[in-house]
């Protein structure tokens, strides 16, 4: 059974800090592309960044220069170091593990950035 569980959301002030986790099980992790998506209200679900199983990273420009993704294999787990929250950043964060035969999801953790 697969479970991505991720956990670090909470409610920061504009300026600030967080950092989200991931914990995987049930999946061959090393080999997946994991990433991360937020949705806001009444906005579809977008893509935040990735990381390929070889470390390749990728952004999405609203957040270029302020997350960094990383994952720690032997702890199964990605993450995503966010700086500089916005009000924008607002939304649910979900992770994603992605490879050919599965595409997986988590819960969402929230993230509420007060102005």
């Amino acid at each position: 059974q697969v479970q991505l569980v991720e956990s670090g959301g909470g409610l920061v002030q504009a300026g600030g800090s967080l950092r989200l986790s991931c914990a995987a099980s049930g999946i061959m992790f090393r080999i997946y592309t994991m990433g991360w998506y937020r949705q806001a209200p009444g906005k579809q679900r977008e893509l935040v960044a990735t990381i390929t199983n070889g470390g390749t990273t990728n952004y999405a420009d609203s957040v270029k220069g302020r997350f960094t993704i990383s994952r720690d294999n032997a702890k199964i787990t990605v993450y995503l170091q966010m700086n500089s929250l916005k009000p924008e950043d607002t939304a649910v964060y979900y992770c994603n593990a992605l490879y050919s035969w599965g595409n997986y999801w988590g819960q969402g953790t929230q993230v509420t950035v007060s102005s």
